[in-house]
């Protein structure tokens, strides 16, 4: 039961992060955005998920299967040495500085709206 409530969400997950992905990478722009966007809106709902504290059933099917599919490092680190082979050193730092530093406090800020 634990695995498929991990790829019930996984599937869903990854459907929605292929959805918004197309969508805002699709505009020119100076860094990924849809990438941007599915991490820091998933590490804002992971801390969301993590400070309501549903039980482990939910943990497993939103938490692991369904953000762990949403959100994706590997898309990130591919995106940011397109970026830095193109001699675009300075967006590649920027859009990883974001993604970090953004990402942290939008889990924490979702962390905090969790327990409340």
């Amino acid at each position: 039961m634990k695995i498929l409530l991990v790829a019930f969400g996984g599937f869903f997950g990854a459907v929605s992060r292929y959805f918004i992905s197309r969508k805002l990478n699709g505009h020119k722009s100076k860094i990924p955005f849809g990438t941007l966007t599915v991490n820091l809106l998933g590490s804002f709902l992971l801390g969301i998920l993590i400070g309501k504290n549903f039980g482990e059933a939910v943990y497993l099917l939103l938490g692991i299967g369904f953000m762990g599919a949403f959100t994706t490092f590997s898309t990130l680190k591919a995106e940011t040495l397109q970026l830095f082979e193109q001699k675009e050193t300075f967006k590649s730092a920027f859009y990883l500085a974001i993604t970090y530093i953004v990402g942290i406090i939008a889990g924490l800020l979702g962390l905090v709206i969790g327990r409340s």
